[in-house]
């Protein structure tokens, strides 16, 4: 009777140490995905600035080119809301949705607009740091998406789902 008492002790204990440790590992996981989402966040908010820039010079000189610059304006103003919203909930797959669908509509605004000289004003440095901000935000992304799968595969795991279940842990979205 007392071993059967011990036995029972024993599992139980192994059980609640296990719950702990997969409930650490999904909170770990979480922060991770907090953590490498401020990079990108930071690398939207430098080429929001740069295409600031570009608008200004861009809208300066090309009087025909008015739609063209105010649809970008239009698609910065909107990745910025949906940025702002991201950082705010960096694993909620619908804000995150939002900021990709946002991003994807200012690489087609960009793309109408002029990439060299416009009227003799030459705003090829304005593209180039652009491009590297694009470089470096592309790397921001994917160590974020790598994240999001650590935690998304955690999340699915077969007895760790059960946890993931009790605590309201969900899968999140990737960029």
């Amino acid at each position: 009777m007392i071993s059967l008492q011990v036995g029972a002790w024993i599992a139980a204990a192994v059980l609640l140490f296990w719950t702990v440790g997969a409930y650490n590992r999904l909170v770990r996981l979480r922060n991770a995905i907090v953590g490498h989402f401020a990079p990108v966040s930071e690398r939207f908010v430098e080429r929001h600035a740069l295409l600031q820039q570009q608008i200004e010079a861009v809208g300066t000189v090309l009087a025909n080119a008015g739609e063209r610059v105010e649809a970008l304006q239009a698609a910065c103003v909107q990745a910025e809301s949906a940025r702002a919203h991201a950082k705010a909930h960096p694993g909620a797959p619908g804000a995150i949705k939002s900021l990709r669908l946002a991003d994807e509509i200012v690489a087609e605004a960009r793309a109408r607009l002029p990439v060299q000289t416009i009227g003799g004003v030459d705003i090829s440095e304005l593209n180039t740091r652009l491009a590297e901000i694009d470089t470096a935000l592309t790397f921001a992304r994917r160590q974020f998406n790598d994240a999001v799968e650590q935690y998304n595969h955690a999340v699915r795991q077969v007895p760790t789902r059960m946890i993931a279940a009790v605590f309201g842990f969900r899968p999140a979205g990737t960029l």
